[in-house]
């Protein structure tokens, strides 16, 4: 390679002599050693591959100029080495080493080996690999090419790692994100390198996720709030709702980390980045198929979950509740909180009043269901016996023997207009009515008294036609008739 370069400055020499020698020997090497174009810390370039000699790479850089690249970075875990002369690559300039141009394609992860590798690496913004060595006050002690750094706990992980054990003796990328009192002061960050692999795998997953896709993840973290599961380098959110369809407590008491789960996409907020999951939703609804497991009026074992003001839950099974409606807890007997009666986590029988799927809703109560008595409605004409129970200014209430109660509107009291019926019907007052009107749907039931004296009167009428018949017939005359009819009327006459 030297050679090359040695010909190349004869060549200008040579006609930097014919152009009037202006230039000197020293002159033109020192140009040539030069970069013929000023590359950025962390710049991307395309390249070939020029020759492999010794531990190092060499790639073209525009023309003369060239680049080096650590063989090992080309090297498989057998020893092979996968590139080769001609081949075209992309790498990235971390800095000027002895005048030669230093390239990585490491971006996860350059092989800095001294303390000017790791300020190049801070300049050029490319990764370096470090050592989680021990634990100390406020993070770790990573070592990077023998230099000892430092990362802080919030710095490990993506959501920060107290966890120091499942760090420690591991060897990760970390981004220099401060390099300071030349060197005393290196301070790293493994989640900075993670987050812009989440990004970039994002990117590349924003084409290929759709809502309601069901996919492969392996579960993360715990939260109180839910469960973090990745998704093939980009996580996402499953929230304590959707573990499952029954209610959870905790996460832990779903999943575990590191356990393989199937999940439903639910939500896709490429804006913010956030991907919600569904781990329940790959699971039968235990409400399509409940109202063939429970019936009006069937019996059913359950264990009391919660209390609250107006009444307690049962839990029938895994996703299926039922409430108990504080009325149906007393046994006919009013209280005021449902913790007089039961208890959470106690066992229960239970009655099954009504379900609603569609509503995902299951009346229970701890009582059977009573049939209310049938009523027996009497009939129009029928006369009745009561006592008078209470007079308003419409009429009468007659309490009767089989314990309904009917009502003699004013009309039918069989008094005059204006008469005071708090005095002709007492409270307590025997009373006989004739029914006029039944009404079955609200069970009510109008009398009459007036019907009893027009009734009273008719029989009476009656009776005395008879007598009055048979007279006639045993006299074979009409005038002993006329005697009986005027008697009759007389008699009538002084009991009015």
């Amino acid at each position: 390679m030297v050679e090359e370069h040695t010909e190349d400055i004869t060549d200008n020499a040579g006609s930097a002599d014919a152009a009037g020698g202006s230039e000197s020997f020293a002159e033109l090497l020192e140009k040539s050693s030069r970069p013929s174009e000023r590359l950025s810390p962390g710049q991307k370039v395309k390249a070939e591959v020029v020759s492999i000699s010794g531990d190092l790479v060499y790639i073209d850089l525009a023309g003369k100029s060239e680049g080096v690249i650590d063989l090992a970075e080309f090297t498989d875990k057998d020893g092979n080495v996968t590139v080769k002369a001609g081949d075209s690559i992309e790498a990235y300039f971390v800095n000027v080493q002895n005048g030669v141009r230093k390239l990585t394609t490491l971006l996860n992860g350059y092989s800095a080996d001294s303390l000017n590798s790791i300020r190049s690496a801070f300049e050029a913004g490319v990764p370096v690999n470090g050592d989680v060595r021990r634990e100390v006050k406020g993070g770790f002690e990573v070592t990077v090419g023998g230099v000892r750094c430092f990362c802080p706990f919030s710095q490990i992980d993506l959501r920060g790692g107290r966890e120091g054990g499942i760090y420690l003796g591991s060897t990760f990328p970390f981004k220099v994100i401060e390099f300071g009192e030349n060197g005393k002061n290196v301070i790293v960050s493994r989640r900075a390198v993670l987050e812009r692999e989440r990004l970039e795998k994002l990117d590349q997953l924003k084409s290929t996720l759709s809502v309601g896709m069901e996919i492969q993840a392996t579960v993360v973290s715990l939260q109180k709030f839910g469960a973090f599961v990745d998704l093939g380098g980009v996580e996402g959110l499953v929230p304590v709702s959707e573990l499952a369809w029954e209610r959870v407590g905790k996460p832990a008491d779903v999943l575990s980390v590191g356990q393989k789960v199937t999940v439903k996409i639910i939500s896709l907020d490429w804006e913010k980045n956030r991907l919600t999951l569904s781990l329940k939703a790959m699971q039968p609804d235990p409400w399509s198929t409940v109202a063939a497991r429970y019936s009006p009026d069937s019996k059913v074992p359950g264990t009391i979950t919660r209390l609250t003001s107006f009444g307690a839950f049962v839990r029938l099974e895994p996703g299926i509740e039922g409430l108990v409606h504080i009325s149906n807890l007393g046994a006919g007997r009013r209280i005021n909180h449902p913790k007089e009666v039961v208890e959470a986590g106690q066992t229960v029988e239970a009655y099954v009043l009504s379900v609603d799927p569609a509503n995902r809703k299951i009346s229970l109560s701890l009582q059977p269901k009573v049939e209310p008595k049938k009523i027996e409605l009497p009939n129009v004409g029928d006369l009745l016996d009561g006592v008078v129970d209470k007079v308003m200014p419409f009429g009468v209430f007659v309490k009767m023997k089989n314990g309904l109660s009917g009502l003699i509107p004013n009309a039918e009291t069989g008094t005059p207009a204006g008469t005071d019926l708090k005095k002709v019907f007492p409270a307590g007052m025997a009373i006989q009515t004739v029914v006029t009107e039944v009404d079955t749907s609200s069970n009510k039931i109008r009398l009459s008294k007036k019907a009893i004296q027009e009734k009273a009167a008719q029989d009476e009428y009656d009776e005395y036609l008879e007598s009055a018949r048979k007279v006639e017939k045993s006299s074979g005359g009409f005038g002993s008739l006329g005697e009986i009819l005027k008697a009759k009327m007389e008699e009538k006459k002084q009991l009015s």
